[in-house]
C-alpha cells in the first residue's frame, strides 16, 4: 500500500492513487499539477527526508473549479442598534491523484 501526505492548497492531505482531494482554489483550471510531499509511506518503509521526498512526484489532474457552502456571518451588539449580516464562499479547485512515483 502506497500512499502519501502531500501539501494541498494550505493544508496537508493524505491520498492515494485515485483519490479525490478538494483543496483553495489554484490558477491552473485544467491539465496536471504536483502537489509536494511531505510523506510517503511505500508498503513498510516510511520516508520523511526532505532530499529523498524532493525526488518523490505526486500527479494530480485538475478535475474542476468549484465554490464551497455558503457561510453566514452575524455580528449584533446589544442595546446599540448595531448588527451586520455578511456571507462569504470559498472558492475550491477539485483534483485527482493520478500516480505517486
Amino acid at each position: 500500500m502506497v500512499y502519501a501526505v502531500v501539501r494541498a492548497g494550505g493544508r496537508q492531505e493524505k491520498v492515494e492513487v485515485g483519490t479525490i482531494v478538494t483543496m483553495n482554489r489554484i490558477a491552473q483550471s485544467t491539465g496536471t499539477i504536483e502537489l509536494p510531499a511531505v510523506l510517503l509511506v511505500d508498503g513498510a518503509k516510511i520516508t520523511t527526508d526532505a532530499s529523498a521526498l524532493a525526488k518523490v512526484k505526486v500527479v494530480a489532474e485538475v478535475l474542476e473549479q468549484l465554490r464551497g457552502p455558503k457561510i453566514i456571518i452575524q455580528k449584533y451588539k446589544n442595546k446599540t442598534g448595531y448588527k451586520k449580516k455578511q456571507g462569504h464562499r470559498q472558492d475550491l479547485t477539485r483534483v485527482q491523484v493520478t500516480e505517486i512515483k
